[in-house]
């Protein structure tokens, strides 16, 4: 992949909206649509209003060599604020298959991730750690990340393969994420020439407008079917 563009990063997703006419599918995926483009900009403040998010969510990881799951909005919110506040929102597709039902979005894709340094000293400490002490360390990095001790580092681009679930409600709202690398072994890190970082603030200004809010909800969001639709 010579050229990155976050702009680009949800064409998929976009693509498989214009495809779709099940009215509580084309819901969910502009939801999933507006929750990406939300994160990227930094805006994860919006990422937990009612008809987005459920109070409590349930976030399922195990990438970046860290396994952990993240229970309720103190944990799911520290971890936004604290990717935004060290331009760590950043993402890009290569490539992306979405799939789309009543319930959930997933989604298998070749991805990078904007990430620093101190990320990934913090997780390959983390993952010679069980699960109970990799959060604990979580905890601590991030309470650190908010206090605004330590330094980040230098940026690079973390790619590899990732498999994503979101489940949502009969609401259509997401209840959580379950986000996991098959191979974490097949990773590749690519250092960032300072030049080539994209801040959050730059995100924010590239993503604002593609980022529009949600329908109404409508007695259709409560609807189920049989339908599934994906786009490949």
């Amino acid at each position: 992949m010579t050229v990155r563009n976050i702009v680009d990063t949800n064409r998929f997703v976009r693509q498989l909206i214009s495809e779709t006419t099940n009215r509580r599918h084309r819901f969910l995926l502009k939801a999933y649509d507006r929750h990406r483009s939300l994160e990227m900009a930094g805006r994860y403040q919006e990422l937990f209003a009612p008809d987005m998010m459920v109070p409590e969510p349930v976030y399922h990881l195990a990438a970046h060599g860290v396994q952990v799951r993240l229970e309720g909005r103190d944990m799911v919110e520290s971890m936004y604020r604290s990717w935004a506040e060290s331009n760590e929102t950043v993402f890009y597709v290569e490539k992306e298959t979405i799939a789309v039902s009543d319930d959930f979005v997933s989604s298998v894709s070749l991805g990078y991730h904007q990430i620093s340094g101190r990320s990934l000293r913090e997780t390959k400490i983390a993952s010679y750690l069980p699960k109970f002490a990799s959060r604990y360390l979580l905890n601590v990095a991030l309470n650190t990340r908010r206090t605004g001790k330590g330094d980040a580092g230098p940026m690079y681009l973390y790619k590899n393969t990732f498999y994503m679930i979101w489940r949502y409600d009969d609401l259509g709202r997401l209840i959580g994420e379950s986000v996991w690398e098959p191979e974490p072994g097949a990773a590749e890190i690519l250092k960032l020439d300072r030049r080539e970082v994209v801040t959050v603030a730059e995100a924010a200004q590239l993503l604002s407008p593609l980022i529009e809010p949600l329908p109404p909800h409508d007695d259709f969001v409560r609807e189920h079917s049989t339908s599934f639709a994906r786009v490949v």
